[in-house]
């Protein structure tokens, strides 16, 4: 049974939207995101109840938004770190949809005028030199 409120994306790794960071400093990798939450990972522990203050930067600016922590588990062990994933639910929602302006499709029917092309000779009037230039 689905429970979430909104669909959830990929984040890819070049997206503003992939570092987040928490008031307090700490750092975050957003793996997926939706406008009413997101799946971290961090090696911060934080437990399952926490409400966090996270700085995301969003297709509206870079927002600060306050967020509950829904689930949390160990994702990866390290020699020298512990890494978590983190499901975080946002007290309201934000627009996470990928940055850039939206390609209109081509519309059907409707013919492109080429270019006129460079004249192979030169025109009378144009400008011509009389040394040739040096490579």
């Amino acid at each position: 049974m689905e429970r979430r409120r909104a669909l959830r994306r990929p984040v890819a790794g070049d997206e503003p939207l992939s570092g987040a960071r928490l008031r307090t400093g700490a750092q975050l990798r957003i793996v997926d995101a939706s406008s009413w939450g997101a799946l971290a990972e961090t090696a911060e522990r934080l437990l399952p109840g926490r409400h966090l203050d996270l700085h995301v930067v969003s297709a509206q600016g870079r927002v600060l938004v306050r967020a509950r922590v829904a689930r949390a588990y160990v994702s990866r062990l390290e020699a020298h770190a512990i890494h978590y994933r983190t499901a975080l639910a946002f007290d309201r929602a934000l627009d996470v949809r990928v940055e850039g302006y939206a390609i209109p499709a081509a519309l059907p029917g409707v013919e492109i005028e080429q270019g006129n092309r460079y004249p192979t000779r030169a025109l009378p009037g144009d400008i011509e030199f009389a040394e040739q230039p040096s490579a």
